[in-house]
C-alpha cells in the first residue's frame, strides 16, 4: 500500500446513527461495498471500491450525540508530535492521540476557525488503497469565515506551500487558496465563506468523492433522501455538486472526466 507523505489526505470516515442506512446510501451513490464490522473497534466498517479500501463508517459511541459528518485525516509520521504542533499553532485537540490496535494512531483536532479534522499515523493501515478515481476520495476544501486563521495555522502543522487561485474578473470576489505538499501535488483547498453562505453553516472540511457521472450521482442521492445544495456545475476540474446524505452528513461529488474551461492561474 502507498505510504502517504506528511500532510497528505490519507483517509476519511464518518459516524452515523443508522449505519445500515448509510451503507445503503453510499452503495447506491458511490458504488461502495462494505466489509465486516470490527466489533473490537466500535463496529468500525470499511468501505471498498473495486475491492480497495476507500473510507469507513461507524456508529456513535454509546451516549454520544454527535452529528453525522465526514472527517478527513492527514498523514503524519508522529501523531503526538503533530498534536503538539496543532496546539502551538492555536488549534485544539478534540481527542488526544490514541493507538488503534496495530492499525495506527489517530487524533481528532479543530483548527482555530472551528473546522474538525483528523491525523493518522499509519501502522498496518496506511490509508486509502484507491484515491483520485470514481468511487474514492478526490479532493477536500476547508470552508471558513476566518481565512487568515486557517492560512496561518495549516503551514505551521504540515509542510504545506500556499498559493492563491486567481479567479479572473468573474470570480474576483472569491478568496480561494491551495495548500500543496510541493508544486505538483495539491493537497487541500481553502474557501473563504462570504455572505452567500447561510450564517448557521460552521467552518468545516468538505470532502469530494469521484463519480463517473455527477448528475446520476445527484439523482441517486436525492432518490434516497439526500439533499442537493449546490450544482451540478461545470468547472475546469470537473462537473461537481454539493449534497448532504439522508442523515445530514455533507459531502460533494465530482466527475473529473468532464472538465470545462481553463484552469485558473496560481500565484
Amino acid at each position: 500500500m502507498t505510504e502517504y507523505p506528511e500532510g497528505a489526505p490519507c483517509w476519511v470516515d464518518a459516524m452515523f446513527a443508522d449505519v445500515e442506512g448509510a451503507k445503503t446510501f453510499y452503495s447506491e451513490v458511490l458504488g461502495w461495498t462494505f466489509g465486516e464490522a470490527a466489533s473490537e473497534f466500535g463496529n468500525y466498517t470499511q468501505a471498498y471500491s473495486d475491492g480497495k479500501a476507500v473510507a469507513a463508517v461507524v456508529p456513535p459511541m454509546p451516549g454520544a450525540d454527535a452529528p453525522s459528518q465526514w472527517c478527513l485525516y492527514f498523514a503524519s509520521p508522529d501523531a503526538a508530535a503533530t498534536g503538539e504542533k496543532i496546539k502551538a499553532a492555536g488549534g485544539e485537540l478534540v481527542m488526544e492521540p490514541m493507538q488503534v490496535g496495530t492499525f495506527g494512531t489517530m487524533l481528532i483536532a479543530k483548527e482555530p476557525s472551528g473546522a474538525v479534522f483528523g491525523v493518522w499515523q499509519p501502522g498496518e493501515h496506511k490509508g486509502f488503497e484507491k484515491a483520485g478515481e470514481p468511487g474514492s476520495f478526490a479532493w477536500a476544501e476547508v470552508f471558513t469565515r476566518d481565512a487568515a486563521k486557517v492560512d496561518g495555522f495549516l503551514p505551521k502543522v504540515f509542510p504545506f506551500q500556499v498559493q492563491k487561485m486567481e479567479m479572473g474578473d468573474a470570480g474576483a470576489a472569491m478568496d480561494y487558496k491551495v495548500f500543496s505538499l510541493d508544486a505538483g501535488h495539491p493537497a487541500l483547498g481553502r474557501m473563504a465563506m462570504g455572505s452567500e453562505f447561510p450564517p448557521e453553516i460552521p467552518a468545516h472540511i468538505q470532502v469530494f468523492f469521484g463519480v463517473p457521472d455527477c448528475d446520476a450521482a445527484v439523482a441517486a442521492a436525492q432518490k434516497l433522501g439526500g439533499r442537493l445544495h449546490f450544482g451540478p456545475v461545470d468547472s475546469p476540474f470537473g462537473r461537481m455538486a454539493a449534497l448532504t446524505d439522508q442523515q445530514g452528513a455533507a459531502f460533494a461529488v465530482i466527475d473529473m472526466g468532464t472538465r470545462v474551461g481553463d484552469v485558473p492561474q496560481m500565484t
